[in-house]
């Protein structure tokens, strides 16, 4: 697939960073236009691989930001969002649309540029082209507290309905003890990064290389056209050359089984991905489409096995339309399987976020109560004072 991709705040800035550092690691070439926006100069000025002029700064000129951010208020994220709108509708206009498949939109949800400009990017991109636009939208953790998970809770509803496809990544499932935050959002940017390039680049095929069941970028569209929620599972296997030269250990320690062939291995792979972490935890039953995705050496992707894996996901899933197919990468030191869940509907976190913006909601409406008590008792005792004394 050939995409433009868009990181609107901090956060969505920093996870079209490390896709374009994976790329370039990876020898892929997923992200054919590049753009983020920011309302923080400071911010703008992070990413390592972004080219300078793809960076675009907005509300420098408004008041509640001017240049230094909009201090996690979504309503302020959205105005200069609006207000600066030509400058955003001038940087897409540089855009080859003819060139990409679908827009990628990438936004933390707990911030108020993501939350707030991030659907008015949409917008824009939804009135310009008539290509998809996908939302990668990273969901705070609770240790962020009430008011990341209140500008959540009230994005969310907006990003999807936005969206033709929402991948969400959650902070909460991802976030290593003893990590400080900033360490674990490096981390977790950088594993969000690998799911998503993998999955995506699939179908951008070396001519030199045929593959067994080649992925194409329609197969991935195809998938993400149901609207909705996705999440996207991910396992792989370093690869060593012992005896044939088969695979013989995953990454994390764990022998395969002796004697095991091919199809056994590849099948193992993707019950691995789909049984660790997702990027939004969900229940696999759930989902209305499934995509699975081998990525490697092409002599150790086996058409038996891929097809064993099909079958698999299918009964997980309890779906028919599951898509499967590889991602030939003759260099590739693993072998890498990814999978797809498409408009997943039972997605505990999602309910938490909304609960516990609930809670925060009320804390606001509590504070902002004895506030205007506080006032009210004030201007009395102002008007008591100056009542004549008899």
């Amino acid at each position: 697939m050939k995409l433009a991709t868009i990181g609107v705040g901090n956060a969505g800035s920093k996870i079209i960073d490390r896709m374009l550092e994976f790329e370039e690691e990876t020898g892929r070439n997923l992200c054919r236009h590049v753009l983020v926006i920011n309302s923080a100069r400071t911010d703008l000025a992070k990413p390592d691989y972004v080219p300078e002029d793809r960076r675009v700064l907005i509300g420098d000129t408004h008041q509640k930001a001017k240049g230094h951010g909009v201090g996690g208020d979504v309503e302020v994220g959205a105005e200069v969002a609006k207000h600066d709108i030509d400058e955003i509708r001038r940087a897409f206009d540089d855009v080859e649309i003819h060139e990409v498949d679908a827009i990628l939109v990438a936004a933390g949800l707990g911030g108020g540029t993501g939350s707030g400009a991030g659907p008015v990017v949409i917008d824009e991109l939804q009135k310009m082209y008539d290509e998809p636009v996908y939302g990668l939208g990273i969901l705070p953790g609770e240790y962020e507290g009430g008011r990341p998970a209140l500008n959540a809770a009230r994005s969310l509803q907006s990003f999807v309905r936005k969206v033709d496809n929402f991948i969400a990544f959650d902070n909460d499932a991802w976030r290593a003890r003893g990590q400080t935050i900033e360490e674990g959002y490096e981390q977790m940017n950088r594993e969000l990064a690998i799911r998503i390039v993998t999955l995506l680049a699939a179908g951008e095929i070396d001519e030199s290389e045929v593959a067994e069941n080649a992925m194409d970028s329609s197969d991935i569209m195809r998938t993400l056209d149901t609207d909705g929620v996705s999440s996207i599972g991910y396992a792989s296997t370093a690869i060593r050359e012992e005896g044939e030269g088969l695979l013989d250990r995953f990454r994390n320690g764990e022998e395969l089984e002796a004697g095991a062939t091919d199809a056994a291995k590849i099948k193992g792979l993707v019950r691995r991905a789909v049984n660790s972490r997702l990027t939004l935890p969900c229940e696999v039953s759930s989902a209305d489409r499934a995509l699975v995705v081998l990525s490697g050496p092409p002599e150790l992707i086996s058409r038996k096995g891929i097809e064993s894996a099909r079958q698999w996901i299918e009964q997980e899933a309890d779906t028919v339309e599951v898509m499967a197919g590889d991602d030939p990468r003759p260099n590739s030191p693993e072998l890498a399987a990814v999978v797809l869940l498409s408009n997943v509907t039972e997605t505990p976190r999602i309910k938490d976020i909304q609960s516990q913006a609930v809670d925060a909601q009320d804390k606001i409406e509590e504070l902002e109560a004895v506030r205007e008590e506080e006032i009210n008792d004030l201007i009395t005792d102002d008007d008591d004072k100056l009542d004549p004394v008899v």
